[in-house]
């Protein structure tokens, strides 16, 4: 790709408990699923440019709702919209155990079932490279995937690293992508494969 695509707005469409109440399936969808507190919101905002479009909370599992995100991309003086979906964080802590059972059905069957996923990115926290609970999804998600659907380790925080710990990170993980929200580092390059993943090279 000869440029950076760029996002010119991004605007909230819904909230929704389940994949039955959810917005239709007109566009494609980027999935946006990790640990809570690993920093969903803070990821889509950097990406959208917006300071509180996705509303973050320093509560685990505050978050218990598929938030909807409608973002229309520019890229070679042409628009291009794509859907921004932000699941719950799994892994949290202080729910009771049949609302988080509720959560997790509900993650699941939306993760499993909803046609137009086209990019799952798994965001990890760069301080906790081998949660189990995160290898544990991503062996779970590639079991199912489809042909044309792709998946991404995307890590997060990496600006709490030191520079050793952060080439010894990218030594081991060369296909992910490390990401500042706070520094603003990594979006670039996160937008080119979400755009390359729905939209192909030369859209």
């Amino acid at each position: 790709m000869t440029q950076t695509p760029r996002v010119l707005d991004a605007v909230f469409e819904k909230s929704a408990q389940s994949i039955r109440d959810s917005v239709d399936e007109s566009m494609s969808e980027i999935v946006f699923l990790g640990r809570s507190n690993v920093g969903k919101s803070s990821t889509i905002n950097l990406l959208t440019n917006r300071k509180n479009l996705a509303k973050s909370s320093s509560t685990p599992g505050k978050t218990q709702l598929i938030n909807f995100f409608n973002v229309r991309y520019r890229y070679d003086e042409r628009d291009f919209n794509i859907r921004f979906v932000d699941l719950p964080g799994f892994g949290y802590a202080k729910v009771s155990k049949s609302l988080k059972e509720v959560w997790q059905n509900n993650l699941v069957e939306y993760i499993k079932n909803r046609v137009a996923i086209r990019l799952f990115i798994h965001l990890r926290d760069a301080r906790h490279p081998h949660a189990k609970i995160d290898d544990d999804v991503q062996k779970y998600i590639t079991e199912f995937i489809r042909a044309d659907q792709r998946y991404l380790t995307v890590f997060t925080k990496i600006d709490k690293l030191n520079q050793k710990e952060k080439s010894a990170l990218k030594r081991e993980f060369p296909d992910a992508i490390f990401l500042s929200a706070l520094k603003k580092q990594g979006a670039d390059r996160l937008h080119i494969e979400i755009f390359k993943t729905v939209f192909g090279d030369n859209p």
